[in-house]
């Protein structure tokens, strides 16, 4: 892309930013005029917006170095005024981990007392080691080389052709494309649209059950969006993780042919395994549709309950997803650092 096609892009994007507010405020209005700081917070966005689409038209007309420099700063601008919401959870020694998967361990290797005097100056320093598996994280991603079917990988590798005692030789998660470090996503929260604070253990979210969430939102489902899930079992995550490792929601083999007939990039949600516990009919059938059948990126070990709470707030349920998988050749998943955006 040249410079010129590249500041109109940013001069679109900064035109749809202003949009998208005034449709997000319109939408917004009762639950803003009851928290003011919510309000500065949005009008702070807009006037972020309103400066980018300024200095962007200027940069259009007059492609000065000054000019880029002032998109730049109000591009900036803009994306700190956004909320950021952290999908995290800490991981430590005692995080729940699925018992079809490798323990997590970790320790430190060298202690300051340790490293003390080794070099002049008065310098020392901790280090630490871990033994983990790409599926250990709060969330993690599994790489699309992690599930096969039938001795199939997605795009009809032959899964164990594929495999050395390094690692992955295809698919592994460092194949994980850039541009998709920022997503469009919806958030289906089935838990509160069927009226409970969590769904019961060994429930099955249902192909229905997303339709039906997703027109009670009114949020519309595009090819390549990353759909995330609310079960309400991430609140189970530190408070009572015998129960969160134990029988779960999650969606079954319907909900599975769904999200693919929606050709989504990615989903994800708050419990282990992402996948009901448990099954019905045959065993993981979720892993084997999205993963190895359609090459969809699953997350498991979802915080949902703070950007649940805030969409609902505002009635809408689309938003800004930004997650970052280890560059790892060869692995089969990698822990995330996630977290939304919204204006």
């Amino acid at each position: 892309m040249n410079r010129k096609n590249r500041f109109l892009a940013i001069l679109s994007v900064s035109i749809v930013a202003l949009g998208a507010f005034a449709w997000w405020e319109s939408r917004a209005e009762t639950a803003r005029l009851s928290h003011v700081a919510q309000s500065d917070r949005l009008t702070a966005f807009a006037q972020a917006s309103q400066n980018l689409a300024r200095a962007a038209q200027r940069a259009e007309t007059s492609p000065t170095r000054r000019a880029r420099r002032e998109v730049m700063a109000h591009f900036i601008d803009l994306v700190r005024s956004a909320r950021v919401i952290e999908l995290n959870f800490v991981w430590d020694g005692n995080a729940p981990v699925l018992s079809l998967n490798p323990p997590f361990a970790m320790g430190l290797h060298s202690s300051h007392r340790e490293t003390a005097g080794r070099i002049p100056g008065g310098i020392a320093w901790a280090e630490d080691m871990m033994f983990f598996s790409g599926q250990h994280g709060a969330p993690t991603i599994d790489a699309i080389g992690h599930i096969s079917d039938h001795l199939k990988l997605y795009g009809g590798l032959d899964a164990p052709a594929n495999e050395s005692p390094q690692g992955l030789l295809k698919l592994g998660i460092e194949t994980y494309p850039k541009e998709r470090f920022v997503n469009r996503a919806v958030l289906l929260d089935v838990a509160r649209f069927k009226g409970v604070k969590a769904l019961a253990p060994g429930q099955e979210i249902t192909a229905e059950d997303l339709e039906a969430t997703a027109k009670a939102e009114d949020v519309e489902i595009r090819p390549g969006d990353a759909v995330l899930i609310r079960t309400g079992y991430g609140q189970f995550f530190e408070k009572d993780r015998e129960k969160y490792k134990g029988f779960r929601p999650g969606p079954g083999e319907s909900a599975a042919r769904w999200l693919a007939s929606k050709k989504i990039f990615l989903t994800g949600d708050d419990q282990l395994s992402y996948e009901v516990v448990p099954e019905k009919g045959t065993v993981f059938p979720v892993h084997r549709i999205l993963i190895a059948d359609h090459g969809i990126y699953l997350v498991e070990n979802m915080n949902l309950e703070e950007l649940a709470a805030a969409l609902a707030e505002e009635g809408v349920y689309e938003f800004l997803l930004v997650l970052n998988p280890l560059r790892l050749r060869g692995a089969t998943g990698s822990p995330l650092n996630a977290f939304a955006l919204i204006p």
